[in-house]
């Protein structure tokens, strides 16, 4: 457990690196997989932000591209915060690595079907759903990673 303000302002930080490694780690494995599947890049971090927003449009493909691009680097650094938290508030690492993955999958899966960015997860299919879920696995477990060898 943190001890005092100072304690939770370091964990705080600390899950902010940690974040942006997370997000580092998702951007790749989900690259590999767009590569591998031949698809295209998600445009949901954009159509979610420009929800939340009150953004119309952008004049090109590439605008909107960059945009999602910033906010997935903002918003997954950010998730960094609770993982920081997390351990301020004493759970162990793995506990910790769970609560925060599954807070932040679980996040998704309210967030953007509310914003009507993506349907409810039980209408992707079990290949999709896996797929996003091992993403987000894969920025848990990074940004744990991270965070712990930052102690």
């Amino acid at each position: 457990m943190a001890n005092g303000l100072g304690g939770v302002a370091a964990a705080i930080g600390r899950g902010l690196v940690a974040g942006a490694v997370g997000t580092a780690a998702m951007t790749v494995s989900s690259t590999i997989e767009q590569k591998l599947r031949e698809r295209d890049g998600s445009t949901a971090p954009a159509d979610a932000a420009m929800k939340v927003l009150g953004i119309e449009g952008f004049c090109d493909d590439a605008a909107k591209s960059r945009f999602s691009n910033v906010v997935h680097w903002a918003y997954g650094t950010g998730w960094g915060v609770p993982r920081g938290l997390f351990d301020a508030a004493g759970l162990d690492t793995a506990a910790a690595t769970a609560a925060h993955g599954g807070a932040l999958w679980g996040s998704e899966q309210m967030m953007l079907p509310a914003l009507g960015v993506a349907p409810p997860l039980w209408e992707w299919g079990a290949v999709e759903a896996a797929i996003d879920a091992l993403h987000h696995a894969v920025y848990a477990t990074a940004a744990s990673v991270a965070y712990e060898a930052l102690r």
